[in-house]
This record gives C-alpha cells, structure tokens and sequence, in this order.
C-alpha cells in the first residue's frame, strides 16, 4: 500500500469528466493522469462519466508497475440503480428509495469491485465515501460496509470526501467524532482564497488522526495565473456558477500575495499549494489542471510541472500564512451545502435541517452555527 504523496491529480482535471475549461481529447489527459514525473498519485470517482473516468485512467495506467502509484477512488453516488436527477447527478447509495441500511455493505462492495475491474487493478491504496448525504455521514451501517472493504483488502484505507460544493462542516466533524477511529483520509476544499468553512474541520481532524487530501486549491484556476477578466469561459463550464466578480476581485488579492510569492520563489499555485501544506492536518493538495481557452492559455501539460516541482521545504512561515488567509478571508460569503441553520423545507441530498445534537458538535469546537456558518454578505 502506498501513501498519498504531497501532490495528486484528479481525473477531473482536463474538462472531460467535469466542465472546467476545454475538454482535452482522452489521450492527452490520460498522459496527464500517468503517474510519473514527480506526481505518483492519482485520484478517481466511480461516478465520473458513469466508469467513464474509471476506464480511461486504467487504460492511462496500463504498463506503470502497481507500487509505484498511489490510487484513490471514491464510491457512493449509486449510477447502478439510481436514475439521475438533471444537473443533481445521481443518487446517493444511502436514499432510502433505493436500499435500506441492510443493504449499504453490499452496494458498496459492487461498487468498488466493479470500479477496481473497469480500472483493471485489484485494490485502491485509499477508498472515499463520495459526496455523502446525511446518512452517509452518521450511518454505522455505512461505515462497517468501508471498514470491511479494508479488512477484505479491496482498499488498503478508507476515508470521506463530502461535496461536491462548500460546507458540511459540522456533518464532517460529527462523522470523525464517531467514527475517527476507522477512518484514514477526509477530502475537503481548501485555498488561500476559500479557507472558510474548510479550515473549521482541521483541528477535528489533527485531533482524530485523520490525514487531510484538499481540492480546488486553485480556486478556480485563477492561482494558475492564466484566468482574466477576458478569459472565454466555455459552455456549461461549472465556474459559471460563481458570483459575478469573483475573478475580477481574486485578481486584486493576487496582487497582494505577490510580495510573498516572490520572497518563497514560488509561483501563485505553488503558494497555494504550501499555503495549504503548512496546516497540520493536511498531507495532500489536489489542484484542478484546468486548459483554459484561447491561444494565451498554459498548457496543462506545463501546469503539471509546476505542480511536481513544488519545492519539498515549506517556505512560508507561520506569518506568512497567517497574513495570506487574512488576505483571502471568505467567512460567511455564501451558503453552505450540510447542515445548515439557514435550511428550511425538506431534507435534501445536500442540505438538510440543523440538528441540536449537530449544535452541539459546534459548540465542543468553538463553531457557533448562527454566527460562524451563514451567509452574512
């Protein structure tokens, strides 16, 4: 088994499997995806293209000896048996429409064996619950099911990965709260420009012995230093989503990171990238390789090898990372995804009404729900 290394690729990288930037055609992201080069860690999710992803990145492995990489996959949106819900994606394993708890341990033994043949290896070195709705989160049904595929050897260690969107933060520490110790790795979003709300999980973490990969370190690609206000975004493309300005605004806290990039002699997403590693907890950075359109554009190919020459040392000091995050402080400024004091109506697969037993998690770790995890401005 093989550990995460400090930086990974994930196979939505490249716009085919999720839409940022321009679709690269297969054989040239699954060279991207190929370990190698300074990069030995690959991630994967069943859910991408319906195993789409899962076979493409098998054919990107096919001749790389199996210790030499590290794999990580994640199961739990059930494209099986489940119908999907237009832009939602499919359901949640845990919807009580498809199974009850009886039936979680199978589903997710055929999920990840049937995502370990369209890959064509016989185990994951780390398996995620993927995106979580609230049962995932406080099911022991549900994690006696991940702790046998480690003990059958489908999977080497285990971990959870709440999304797709920010939040679930309370969800997340109340998971590691009951079942820390079986899990290895959580996932969550983290950057210089976005440290709320993923910075209210880490101390929970560190606590509990649970080793943090982060995403969208990037934010957005904007740390990639090749997004302007000019920049063609094309269609469909996920960071359309984003408030209005926010590539305009990211730019001007650009401008200030700068001083601190150039006394690290790092780039913008190497800064990130640190910025990230220099929290305990965090032992992975997963920035999206994004191609981004118009002739101006990084190659990812280059981007890949600024991510592998990512400097070994940690170049920023305490300082550092304490005037960056104040620089890039998000608190407050949108609503979150989980548990929520915002919520009203029906529990939905992503939002669901906060529980006193949750309020409770907060106050064990100094969040005060009303204050710390609504949207203010």
């Amino acid at each position: 088994m093989r550990e995460p290394g400090r930086t990974a690729i994930g196979a939505w990288s490249g716009g085919r499997f999720l839409r940022f930037g321009d679709a690269v055609d297969e054989e040239r992201l699954q060279r991207l995806l190929r370990p190698g080069g300074g990069i030995d860690t690959v991630l994967t999710a069943d859910a991408y293209g319906q195993g789409e992803a899962d076979e493409m990145l098998g054919r990107a492995l096919e001749g790389v000896q199996r210790d030499s990489y590290c794999l990580v996959g994640a199961v739990g949106h059930d494209f099986y048996g489940g119908e999907r819900d237009g832009p939602r994606g499919f359901p949640r394993f845990t919807d009580p429409r498809l199974r009850g708890e009886g039936e979680y341990a199978g589903y997710l033994r055929m999920a990840t064996e049937r995502s370990l043949e369209r890959i064509g290896v016989d185990r994951f070195d780390v398996l995620l619950l993927h995106n979580p709705d609230r049962i995932g989160y406080s099911s022991e049904a549900v994690w006696d099911g991940m702790e046998a595929l480690r003990e059958e050897g489908l999977t080497g260690q285990i971990g959870v990965a709440p999304g797709p969107a920010n939040g679930f933060t309370l969800d997340l520490i109340s998971c590691l709260e009951r079942f820390g110790d079986r899990i290895d790795w959580a996932m969550i979003i983290l950057n210089p420009f976005e440290p709320w709300p993923g910075e209210l999980c880490l101390d929970a973490a560190e606590r509990h012995g649970v080793k943090v990969i982060t995403r969208v370190v990037d934010y957005g690609g904007l740390f990639w230093g090749d997004l302007g206000p000019q920049t063609q975004l094309a269609e469909h493309d996920h960071r359309a989503f984003r408030p209005p300005g926010w590539i305009e605004a990211g730019l001007e806290k650009l401008e200030r990171l700068q001083p601190f990039a150039e006394g690290a002699k790092l780039t913008f997403i190497q800064l990130a990238c640190q910025w990230n590693l220099a929290h305990p907890a965090v032992e992975c950075v997963v920035p999206t390789l994004i191609q981004e359109l118009g002739e101006a554009a990084c190659p990812i190919e280059a981007k890949r090898l600024e991510l592998a020459t990512l400097p070994p040392e940690q170049r920023l000091s305490a300082e550092d990372v304490a005037a960056i995050r104040a620089i890039g402080d998000n608190s407050n400024c949108m609503t979150l995804k989980g548990a929520s004091p915002e919520h009203e109506g029906e529990e939905r697969p992503d939002r669901w009404p906060l529980t006193p037993e949750l309020a409770e998690v907060g106050g064990r770790w100094g969040i005060d729900p009303t204050r710390d995890l609504i949207a203010s401005h």
